[in-house]
């Protein structure tokens, strides 16, 4: 079976936990995930079957959408709910949507983001939560990212004892930490912050609607119609270039063959070579002589 099962993760599972689960539950080894989601998290997490391993970072690499929820008033040791509360500062002044509606809109385009400590970036050889839950707090490298999209989901704002909370939707790039974009968030409000829910809606091509939970999943085994709600590999680099390839072209691509540069070759990035609606590799143009190009990736060699 080659292709991507679009599995609506539940909250309390690894991504890990999740791969392991669909291999066991369709009893095959190559499986994988695009892009790791925190235990507290639900939401859209595509899974690679077969041959679509090959294209997972593709989807890890393409832009997300998530929506959550933002709570100012109180710090917390994970940035989320799940955390020990490391500082608290009671709002007792009126925070307005028109506010919260323009330090959103500031955060709009490349912005720097420094992990939180309790996240899975290896700084020395050791991830940065393996520090974090033996109390030692060590230099953390920056990162850039961008920010699409960030708006508020509805204009209500709740206020409780002395907290402030509202919900936010996010179009962002890999690598974006959601909880600490809350604390930036809250920063920018003048009070501690974190973040107290949060959904991912859209992986690279994949949307919530798309999704099978865990129950359907083992349903539709059971009759023998998984196959059906399983997208073909190519709907998850459908974000990039398409080129189409004749009947003469195929062989040469299966084996990586360096090509000269076709006139209508796409001008930037990397392209999907395509014959009869199948992806059979990712080309771009040869960094060392630009009339050629090479492969990428070789997705289909038979």
């Amino acid at each position: 079976m080659d292709g991507i099962l679009p599995l609506w993760k539940p909250k309390g599972m690894t991504s890990h936990d999740c791969v392991f689960k669909v291999r066991k539950l369709l009893r095959m080894k190559k499986v994988g995930h695009t892009g790791t989601l925190d235990p507290d998290v639900d939401g859209v997490l595509p899974i690679c079957l077969g041959k679509a391993t090959k294209i997972a970072e593709y989807i890890t690499d393409a832009g997300k959408v998530y929506e959550g929820q933002v709570t100012v008033g109180f710090s917390t040791t994970t940035e989320d709910a799940s955390g020990e509360i490391v500082e608290e500062k009671k709002i007792e002044r009126n925070i307005s949507i028109d506010e919260i509606e323009k330090i959103l809109q500031s955060f709009i385009g490349t912005i720097k983001q420094t992990p939180p400590m309790f996240s899975a970036v290896k700084v020395n050889g050791k991830r940065l939560y393996e520090y974090a839950r033996q109390g030692i707090t060590v230099e953390r490298p920056s990162r850039t990212v961008h920010i699409y999209k960030l708006a508020l989901l509805d204009d209500s704002i709740e206020n409780r004892n002395g907290t402030v909370s509202f919900r936010f939707r996010v179009h962002c790039s890999k690598g974006t930490y959601i909880r600490t974009l809350a604390v930036m968030i809250g920063e920018k409000l003048g009070y501690p912050a974190h973040m107290s829910s949060l959904t991912r809606t859209a992986s690279a091509a994949i949307k919530a609607s798309d999704c099978l939970s865990f129950e359907q999943l083992e349903k539709l085994i059971q009759e023998d119609q998984i196959f059906r709600f399983i997208y073909p590999l190519e709907k998850g680099i459908s974000h990039l270039s398409f080129f189409p390839l004749d009947s003469n072209l195929v062989v040469k691509i299966k084996n990586g063959a360096v090509l000269p540069r076709p006139s209508n070759w796409p001008a930037q990035g990397q392209v999907v070579m395509m014959y009869e609606e199948k992806a059979y590799a990712i080309y771009q143009v040869h960094p060392d002589n630009e009339t050629f190009i090479k492969p990428v990736k070789v997705i289909r060699n038979e």
